[in-house]
């Protein structure tokens, strides 16, 4: 049993003050959230020097992201993600050893996780088989248990035992997994303040079987996967413009400074205007923000806007804008943020947003309207930079789209 004075977070290595700079052992760490179960979800961190203070990565290779936000009070650390609302309350028991709390907030009901971690482990699972006995490089037809045969795609690389990759579904990929195979085994994780997960499985030669997903503190999910080359995903494309609609759109919401933004605005009128559905508690979107970010930086002076509406967990607009205000600082973000007046579960979302849309169901998604105004394409097959080559091959489709409309009259 976790005592609560004993609750301390591996984020506790971010960015200390100087009591803690002593204190606390550089390097790798391995961390782990504690399940109910007795299960861990592990992952890794790495405590640097960064301008002359210690600073906390969480390490999802070959992502590092950086954790600087920490408030130090004797020998409590507390500790804000960079993102997601996501929060640690820590305890530094010695310089090499970390317990405290996990916090992630939602919608209805707060995650709330005990932490531990361990200075000194560069590895992230132990190798109890010993070295790799198989292989899983390449491309796999993923299934949830959910009768669809193509629900997901995995595609990992294999280095000796370690192995990285993502798994892309319909409605978003898992972003950087990191693992290894010992023996026949595979084990993977992720962790960025909301992707807390653990997959497991029994490797052959062609297939993963006896598949397990340790998701923060849900109830345990099963998987298995089946080596295919050429696997395609089928992205849900139940967003489409409503029989009927002239393809237009009609919306007018206030930016993060309380500013009204509408599409109607002289700004957008004869540009190629890129529409981002988004939140700032979905880590896909997170992805897109800083695409978008980069792409509108180096192409606005082209003709090309970006507008992004967030879907928030609830109304209370300083809480909305206190979120969205990380994505736009982390990412430089120029276009403008609008926060819609709805809760993110409220059934009646599109309808009092966009009413000219069938059902909303899948963040990020991305709608494109051509310089007349007009809806050219509506999508929601955005696949991030831990899905490599998928990413690769996104970011070019998405700029050809864009330069074809430019160039059109």
């Amino acid at each position: 049993m976790y005592k609560k004075t004993t609750i301390l977070s591996l984020f506790a290595l971010l960015s200390l003050g100087a009591n803690a700079q002593s204190t606390l052992q550089k390097g790798m760490w391995n961390a782990a959230l504690h399940r109910s179960d007795g299960n861990k979800i592990v992952f890794n961190l790495a405590v640097e020097q960064l301008k002359g203070k210690t600073v906390l990565y969480v390490v999802n290779e070959p992502e590092k992201l950086l954790v600087d936000d920490v408030r130090q009070v004797k020998d409590s650390l507390f500790i804000n993600m960079p993102f997601f609302e996501s929060s640690f309350k820590l305890k530094i028991i010695s310089k090499d050893s970390l317990s405290g709390t996990w916090i992630k907030r939602g919608s209805v009901k707060d995650v709330v996780m005990p932490f531990t971690a361990s200075a000194n482990i560069a590895h992230r699972f132990e190798a109890t088989k010993g070295d790799a006995a198989q292989q899983v490089q390449g491309k796999w037809a993923v299934n949830f248990g959910k009768g669809n045969d193509d629900a997901a795609i995995g595609d990992f690389t294999q280095n000796g035992n370690k192995v990285s990759g993502s798994i892309l579904t319909p409605s978003g990929d898992y972003r950087y997994l990191s693992g290894i195979v010992s023996g026949d085994e595979l084990s993977i994780s992720t962790f960025d303040g909301v992707h807390a997960m653990v997959f497991k499985a029994n490797v052959t030669k062609d297939s993963l079987k006896n598949g397990i997903i340790y998701s923060s503190n849900a109830p345990v999910q099963n998987w298995e996967a089946k080596k295919d080359d050429t696997v395609k995903l089928a992205f849900n494309d139940d967003l489409r413009l409503k029989d009927g609609e002239d393809g237009t759109l009609n919306f007018s919401f206030k930016d993060l400074n309380g500013k009204q933004v509408s599409i109607k605005d002289e700004k957008y009128k004869n540009k190629v205007v890129i529409i981002q559905l988004l939140g700032s508690w979905c880590p896909n979107c997170m992805d897109e923000t800083a695409f978008l970010s980069e792409f509108y930086n180096k192409n606005k002076d082209r003709g090309v806007e970006v507008i992004g509406l967030a879907y928030e967990y609830t109304t209370d607009v300083a809480r909305s804008k206190s979120s969205l205000s990380k994505f736009q600082k982390r990412f430089n973000v120029k276009y403008p943020i609008l926060i819609t007046p709805v809760a993110l579960n409220d059934p009646l979302r599109t309808e009092k947003t966009l009413p000219q849309l069938t059902k909303i169901s899948v963040f990020p998604s991305t709608i494109v309207l051509d310089k007349s105004g007009k809806v050219s394409s509506i999508t929601s097959d955005f696949a991030g930079p831990g899905t490599g080559e998928y990413h690769i091959k996104y970011k070019e489709d998405f700029e050809k789209k864009i330069n074809k409309l430019l160039e059109s009259k």
